[in-house]
């Protein structure tokens, strides 16, 4: 059991074959079974880089940057050289895989132009446009901003005092962005997919 669970590849993977087990098992057995398509099969992995991206948006933003300053200096690079920069290479790549599964889902489902242009046929179309917009704008604010900043930061990238200095008011303001338009990009994901 704790090899098993010591390993999160094994776990992930485990939890993949479920998954896939399940949309095959529910899929096109009986009248009103779930369709195992490119769209459904986009629309979970959306949701689960969603939830990776958006999970440590609020991880950071609830957690580490306020725990920070009570943390002893002697502990501190503990969080800074190891755990932080890979919290960041998760975050950064799990907006990015949110945001190109959303729009291959909006594409493949044939409403992708609509709900980009706010050009919608439906109420729905409109509302997921403004959350596809709205994440791209947190996804640019992660890639260009705030990880960009955080390099110089955490000293991965060179960096004077004067320009780590300014880097971390540019991260924190970009971050409290990105959980600002959080909670009606998801207002607008969710909504949209009830209708």
């Amino acid at each position: 059991m704790a090899k098993f669970f010591g390993n999160l590849h094994l776990v992930l993977l485990t939890g993949l074959v479920l998954a896939l087990g399940m949309m095959f098992k529910f899929a096109g057995i009986s009248e009103g079974s779930l369709p195992v398509n490119a769209s459904s099969v986009l629309s979970w992995l959306h949701l689960f880089f969603g939830i990776v991206w958006i999970g440590l948006l609020y991880y950071l933003n609830f957690v580490q940057v306020p725990t920070m300053p009570a943390i002893p200096a002697e502990l501190k690079g503990g969080v800074t050289g190891y755990i932080a920069p890979k919290v960041l290479f998760f975050f950064r790549y799990g907006a990015l895989l949110t945001v190109i599964t959303g729009l291959a889902i909006a594409f493949v489902k044939g409403y992708g132009h609509r709900a980009m242009t706010l050009n919608g046929v439906t109420a729905n179309e409109n509302l997921i446009g403004i959350g596809m917009w709205l994440a791209l704008i947190m996804a640019f604010n992660v890639w260009f901003i705030i990880w960009p900043a955080q390099q110089k930061i955490l000293g991965l990238v060179e960096a004077s005092a004067e320009e780590k200095a300014a880097a971390a008011p540019r991260a924190l303001y970009a971050s409290r962005t990105n959980v600002l338009l959080s909670l009606p990009m998801l207002y607008a994901m969710v909504s949209a997919n009830l209708g």
